[in-house]
């Protein structure tokens, strides 16, 4: 090819061909409206029901016909970009995002059940959520003053973690004049340029994978880096030097708490490279937040949330491999910020957001918890602490 515009309009061409997104069939379209018209979560498209959608943590079923595997398969592939129905077809399973109508964003997994398509579909705001809008402790907020480290977000699967992220992405946005670069499978939250400039990688349409991307961002000049979720060995190893060498890096795992969420990161590698691992770790973890989804008082859901900003204590114990010290050295760094689960819960209950019988059967530690009940109607005399105020 002579003509350096004709090569200049064939990336272009190949780069809108990558770009385009195909539309929703009339169903899924109908389906899809119903639940942002309900204030639903999530739409539920599973063989033997009709669609189903999660409404504050509540599932309801549409009025609508039973599915088969071959209804939802004809509503759901068309939907999806080319890159995931290729996947879809390969493995039995995709990731990915779509639009249906103006302005709705949804995240979409297709995958097989005992031989059938089956969907899950999350909406997605369409904007990025405001950190003081989510319910966690303002302590928070520090998160976004870091001036490099990695810093983990742990929760289970449908906690909020991607939204707490993308929270702090905003506010450093909105905040900082920096350069911010994001890798997700798919993109959830699309950001604008406000004091910062961001960009925005998908895995499958801008790179093939998170190691491709996250080895491409690093020689980008970011001051911000967010991982969409850490999923292999590689990735974690740039994470961890990215970290290291001056980047703020943000990223979330499929956790329970502060020591579960680091040891997923160390277990992650063969038995011979862990004590490598760990010292690294040592070395670029700047914090680590866990959160978990609740039924608010009255109705809705509510985050309690647990925090270790990382200092020299833990650092310590990561390079020993004594974890199980994690949650002790939470309560001796609460003067940088850091904050147990149970403190966490405590503040709700005391706020009357949160039912304290739920509490209880929430709490990791129950005899902490309990102290920090102390006074309230059922539990006792006395008081209990306050975080992030």
């Amino acid at each position: 090819m002579d003509d350096p515009h004709d090569l200049d309009r064939l990336v272009d061409e190949l780069n809108a061909s990558a770009r385009e997104r195909p539309q929703a069939p009339p169903r899924l379209e109908k389906w899809l409206r119903v639940l942002r018209e309900q204030g639903g979560s999530d739409l539920y498209l599973v063989a033997g029901v009709p669609p189903s959608i999660r409404v504050h943590g509540v599932i309801r079923r549409l009025a609508e016909p039973i599915l088969d595997g071959e209804d939802i398969e004809a509503q759901v592939l068309p939907a999806l970009p080319p890159h995931a129905a290729a996947s879809y077809r390969t493995h039995g399973h995709a990731d990915a995002s779509l639009r249906s109508g103006p302005g709705g964003r949804f995240r979409v997994n297709l995958h097989r059940e005992r031989g059938r398509a089956a969907a899950s579909i999350r909406a997605l705001p369409l904007h990025p959520p405001r950190l003081d809008q989510l319910g966690l402790p303002p302590a928070i907020e520090a998160l976004t003053r870091l001036p490099h480290g990695l810093v983990l977000v742990g929760g289970p699967t449908g906690s909020g973690k991607t939204t707490t992220v993308a929270a702090l992405v905003d506010l450093i946005n909105r905040r900082d004049a920096r350069h911010i670069v994001t890798i997700e499978d798919p993109i959830e939250f699309e950001h604008v340029h406000e004091r910062s400039v961001v960009e925005q990688v998908e895995i499958g349409i801008d790179a093939p994978d998170f190691p491709t991307a996250l080895r491409s961002a690093v020689r980008q000049s970011p001051d911000v880096i967010v991982i969409g979720e850490m999923r292999d060995p590689e990735t974690m190893r740039i994470a961890l030097a990215a970290g290291e060498t001056g980047h703020l890096v943000l990223s979330t795992l499929h956790t329970s708490d502060v020591t579960s969420t680091v040891s997923r990161v160390s277990d992650a590698f063969s038995a011979e490279r862990q004590p490598t691992i760990r010292q690294e770790l040592s070395m670029a973890l700047a914090a680590v937040m866990t959160q978990i989804l609740l039924p608010r008082a009255g109705g809705g859901r509510i985050p309690a949330a647990e925090l270790l900003m990382v200092g020299y204590g833990a650092r310590q114990h990561l390079r020993k491999n004594a974890l199980q010290h994690l949650h002790q050295e939470i309560t001796i760094s609460r003067k940088s910020g850091s904050f147990t689960f149970e403190e966490s819960l405590a503040q709700l209950v005391r706020g009357g957001l949160l039912d304290i019988d739920e509490a209880r059967a929430r709490a990791i530690h129950r005899d902490e918890l309990e102290g920090l009940l102390v006074g309230l109607p059922g539990s006792g005399g006395g008081h209990g602490s306050r975080i992030g105020s």
